[in-house]
């Protein structure tokens, strides 16, 4: 689907806003469009891991980790910070043709796979209106109902920006 066809895209007045979950910006910064809340470094989403009874054995004499974290690839993180909550998807898609230009060609079809992908892991999701949007979707902030300990070893950026 070309850029011209967006306009008629049924996704194109919805709004994707990132779900509660705990994320931070690390590492140098890549290309981004210049707009509010876009840096081009690298996200990092953590999430709480949750043990059973027997898993939890396990973990403890293995010392696994508490928690996962998923570090996301450029044009990812760039998604990310585009999905604020206050931009459209044709807007988005604008932005991410006007950033990577033939790198996200079909750049409507490869936008929505970006956004489905991060749906299915239950961190975004789509609304018809801003007035929707009661959570918190800036960086380093703990969702309700986990416990995430700060690493002092981990280089992470949560400092919040006009836009987050």
């Amino acid at each position: 689907m070309e850029l011209s066809d967006l306009d008629q895209h049924p996704l194109a007045d919805k709004i994707p806003v990132r779900l509660p979950v705990w994320w931070c910006r690390t590492g140098d910064s890549g290309p981004h469009p210049d707009v509010e809340g876009c840096t081009g470094k690298r996200i990092v989403l953590r999430f709480e891991k949750k043990f059973g009874r027997i898993e939890r054995v396990f973990a403890k004499l293995m010392r696994a980790p508490h928690e996962l974290r998923r570090p996301l690839l450029d044009k990812n993180s760039v998604l990310w910070e585009l999905c604020n909550g206050r931009r459209t998807f044709a807007e988005v898609c604008e932005h991410m043709n006007a950033t990577f230009h033939e790198d996200v060609s079909p750049v409507v079809h490869r936008t929505h796979a970006g956004i489905q992908v991060f749906i299915g892991l239950n961190v975004m999701r789509f609304v018809d209106r801003i007035e929707e949007i009661d959570w918190d979707t800036r960086p380093g902030k703990i969702p309700m109902g986990q416990t995430l300990v700060d690493d002092p070893d981990f280089e992470m950026d949560t400092v919040i920006r006009n836009g987050d």
